[in-house]
């Protein structure tokens, strides 16, 4: 989803700041952890460690990838070589909306998105982060947004990574349950801060033949 990374680039240079990528950046590692690989995902994840070594700030607009990150690398790096630069990145690490609500102490980016909008709130970012204020105070500031709570919006879509894989049936009973709840709602789009759950639920809502777009919260605040 290149997309949604390009978004976060525009907000960010929007407002003021310089956004730079290092190409060479591979996967945090976490599927690897969560299927108890943890010597392959410590392979992975010290060179993420290593290549953001020096970098004032690091966002990440996925609340799974940025709880790896912040939470669980240190645990995975405890005792190890790089436990000291892996805890000084993490205290660097923010997800996308905590950066710009927290941090920058910015809610309204001049962003216009006339539709009604529902929001899920991906696990991680929710539970591991402690996430949930911070997207809808941005939500909010949107010119012409209607937001529009769907039921259950805390319980999960049934994704998990490595748990779809395993669990297949759980995992697509779960996301039917939850694009049903947000097609409840009348809503034109249905909005998350974590890449994986939009995979998840569009994946879902597109074999049903359903009107409901999926959009990063990125991709609504570069709106307009």
């Amino acid at each position: 989803m290149p997309e949604i990374g390009q978004s976060v680039v525009h907000v960010l240079e929007k407002l003021g700041h310089q956004a730079e990528f290092d190409p060479q950046l591979v996967c945090c590692g976490q599927p690897a952890f969560n299927s108890g690989c943890w010597a392959e995902a410590r392979t992975v994840a010290e060179r993420v460690v290593r290549r953001l070594e020096n970098a004032e700030a690091v966002v990440v607009p996925s609340g799974s990838c940025a709880a790896m990150i912040k939470v669980f690398y240190q645990e995975l790096f405890h005792g190890h070589p790089v436990a000291g630069l892996a805890h000084n990145l993490s205290r660097r690490t923010h997800e996308f909306s905590e950066l710009l609500v927290d941090v920058l102490k910015v809610t309204d980016l001049g962003a216009q998105f006339p539709a009604k909008v529902t929001f899920h709130d991906g696990c991680h970012g929710l539970r591991e982060l402690h996430v949930k204020d911070q997207p809808r105070r941005l939500l909010a500031e949107v010119k012409g947004l209607e937001l529009v709570e769907l039921a259950d919006h805390e319980v999960w879509c049934g994704f998990g990574g490595m748990f779809s894989v395993k669990f297949p049936m759980i995992s697509d009973a779960m996301g039917k349950t939850k694009c049903s709840n947000a097609e409840a709602t009348g809503a034109d789009y249905l909005v998350s801060n974590d890449p994986s759950c939009l995979l998840h639920l569009r994946g879902y809502l597109s074999r049903q033949k359903s009107s409901m777009r999926v959009l990063h919260l990125a991709q609504v605040l570069d709106a307009g």
